[in-house]
Order: structure tokens, then C-alpha cells, then sequence
């Protein structure tokens, strides 16, 4: 039988050590049970030719030792894939939603069960989740990293658990990743807000080590160069995406003396607490955002942004991750997915100051 659908981790394991590896076998339910493991295996697939009395010590085995049967190998003798994990950076961010249920979709399509879990933005959560997944035997992994270093996932692949990181590419290791292009993406929409006549931008991104807001100050960085304007450090802030981190930002770059007529938002969650800023404030500021966000043209005026398409993005590294599995011999790629600039209003603003 095939199961459908999707499921959440609710915890990763606290104590790895401790549970990764330790799960019951058929050769621990044979050994107490006193019986070979061919008998133990008749028992757990329903099959003839095992006395009641045997049937019943094998039973009492299982029960006691928590055995679970690994529908995972069962699925894959038949040729089909059984589960699939998939971790985000944070279930609650609306960015994960449409990628995630992409995924899923992918899944049901080859008739695999999706598990996912959130990192929370933590490297060391999002080894222990991966490899909480691994343990499960999962035969396949769709990661959005949040971290830099992925070396620890090289024992898992080399035993055939097939991996596509998504958003972000792996740290130290070889594997497929699909990206949006952040840089061209961020180039453009900067160019859009100084095409409007300003010259003054500033950008609010998230935490450098992250790739996307590495790739996005670096495609801002880049209009303004081309634009021939000399970019001040008062202009530009990098880091955690706390609601009060970002209006402080945004309140600095838009007072004192030359403040800003234009502000960048480096990701959805900085956009909206910049519209928020900017609902207040006594002039008009241009603001061009990188991810779409709900009711974004439903503002007055109407939020220009840079949207990428998150459900394709999912789409495609779980395609990616299924070709894999049927043993497709590709050699391990990067696939660029574009960027599309939507013109609501306040992107298009003239400078104010």
C-alpha cells in the first residue's frame, strides 16, 4: 500500500546520539523471538507458513521491542519511492508556503509521503533535523540550508539518499541546488527605483552569511555602481529581520541630513515592516521589495516588487530530486530560475526631498 499526503516532524531529536541508528531491526525480533528471519519476515508482511504459537512469539517481539517495518525498502523493491523529506527555514514565513505545497505535490505524483520540518534559520537545528529525517529512512532530501556547511550530510548520500537544496546552495559539498537570481533580481529592482529619478537608496537586507542577502546587497550594490552613484554605509543595513531591527533602520536612513528617497527591502518580512515605517512618516519614500507578499497590491499606493515564483522553485528541485532517485546520471547542477519585476505604485514614486 502507498501512503499519500504530508506530515510534520513536531521535534527534531534532542539526544541524537542517542536515537539515530537504534531503531529495532528484523534481526533484533528474531533473536528474541528465537526464530529465523525469513519466519520473522512472513509475520510482518501478512504471508503464509508460520504456526499460530510461532506467529504469536514473533508478535510479542515486535511489542516489545517497538519493531516498525521499513515500508521505505519495501516501497523501493517495487521500483517506487516511499518518503521524502523537505526542510525550510520557517513554516510560518507565507514565501514556504506555495514551495512547500509544490513539493507536495511532486510527492503525490510518484506516490511518496512528504515529511517536513522548519530549521528556524539554526544550523545546528537543521543538521539534527536532516539527519532526524535520514534516520526515518527517508530516501530522498529537499533542504533549504541554513547553514554553510553540509559535509555532514556526505555519509547519507554516499548511501544513496538522494539530495536537491533549494533557495540557498550546500556548503562544502557537491549537490544539486535550484536559486532564484537574487542578484539579477535585486539589480533590477534598485535600476527601476533609480530609473525614477533617486539617486539617494538604501537597502534593508537580511543577515549576511545568508546567500540570498549576500546575492541581493551585492545585485544593489551593483545598479548603484552602474549608475555611476557612490554608495554611502549609512545606507545600507544587513541583519536579523526583527520588526524592531528594521524600523530602526528604516528610520535612520530616512532622517537627518541627505536621508534617503528610496529604500530597498532585501525580503518579504522586511518589506512589510517597512511599509509599516513608511505609513507613518510625513513624506512620500519609494520602496521596491524583494518577495511578493498578500495584499501587497491592496496598499494605497500598491507595493512594487521583485517576485520570484516559490512554487516553481519547488516544483523544480522536486523534479530534480525524483530524477534522481529513478537514477538519472546527470551530473550534479545549479538551476537559475528568473525574477519578474511588478510595478504597483510605490515603486515608481518620484523623490520627495
Amino acid at each position: 500500500m502507498t501512503t499519500t499526503g504530508q506530515r510534520t516532524v513536531a521535534e527534531t531529536a534532542r539526544h541524537p546520539a542517542n536515537r539515530y541508528g537504534n531503531r529495532p531491526t528484523m534481526k533484533d525480533v528474531a533473536a528474541r523471538a528465537g526464530v529465523g528471519l525469513k519466519t520473522v519476515s512472513r509475520v510482518v508482511n501478512g504471508e503464509p507458513g508460520v504456526t499460530p504459537d510461532t506467529e504469536r512469539r514473533v508478535q510479542d517481539a515486535i511489542d516489545a521491542l517497538g519493531f516498525r517495518r521499513n515500508d521505505s525498502a519495501r516501497v523501493l523493491r517495487k521500483g517506487r519511492t516511499a518518503s521524502i523529506g523537505l526542510v525550510l527555514e520557517d513554516l510560518a514565513d507565507p514565501f514556504y508556503g506555495p514551495l512547500s505545497r509544490a513539493v507536495e505535490e511532486v510527492a503525490r505524483e510518484h506516490g511518496a509521503l512528504l515529511i517536513n520540518g522548519s530549521s528556524a534559520e539554526d544550523p545546528e537545528r537543521e543538521q539534527e533535523l536532516v539527519l532526524a529525517l535520514c534516520a526515518r529512512r527517508v530516501d530522498g532530501l529537499v533542504v533549504i540550508p541554513a547553514g554553510d556547511d553540509h559535509r555532514y550530510l556526505e555519509p547519507e548520500i554516499a548511501a544513496g539518499v538522494a539530495t536537491v537544496f533549494v533557495d540557498r546552495p550546500a556548503g562544502g559539498i557537491d549537490a544539486d541546488v535550484v536559486l532564484s537570481d537574487s542578484f539579477g533580481g535585486a539589480r533590477d529592482g534598485v535600476r527601476h527605483l533609480l530609473d525614477h529619478g533617486h539617486h539617494r537608496v538604501g537597502f534593508i537586507g537580511d543577515q549576511p552569511r545568508i546567500h540570498t542577502a549576500a546575492e541581493r546587497l551585492r545585485g544593489y550594490r551593483a545598479a548603484m555602481e552602474d549608475a555611476g552613484i557612490a554608495t554611502e554605509d549609512r545606507w545600507i543595513s544587513l541583519g536579523v529581520t526583527d520588526p524592531v531591527r528594521v524600523a530602526e533602520a528604516a528610520e535612520a536612513m530616512l532622517t537627518g541630513q541627505d536621508p534617503v528617497t528610496a529604500i530597498f527591502a532585501g525580503n518579504n518580512r522586511v518589506t512589510v515592516t517597512v511599509v509599516r515605517v513608511l505609513a507613518e512618516f510625513p513624506r512620500e519614500v519609494a520602496l521596491v521589495g524583494f518577495d511578493d507578499f498578500e495584499l501587497a497590491d491592496l496598499l494605497r499606493p500598491g507595493v512594487t516588487v521583485v517576485a520570484q515564483d516559490a512554487a516553481r522553485l519547488g516544483r523544480t528541485a522536486a523534479e530534480r530530486l525524483f530524477q534522481r532517485l529513478e537514477g538519472a546520471p546527470y551530473a550534479t547542477e545549479r538551476i537559475d530560475l528568473p525574477t519578474r519585476l511588478i510595478q504597483r505604485g510605490s515603486g515608481e514614486l518620484p523623490p520627495s526631498v
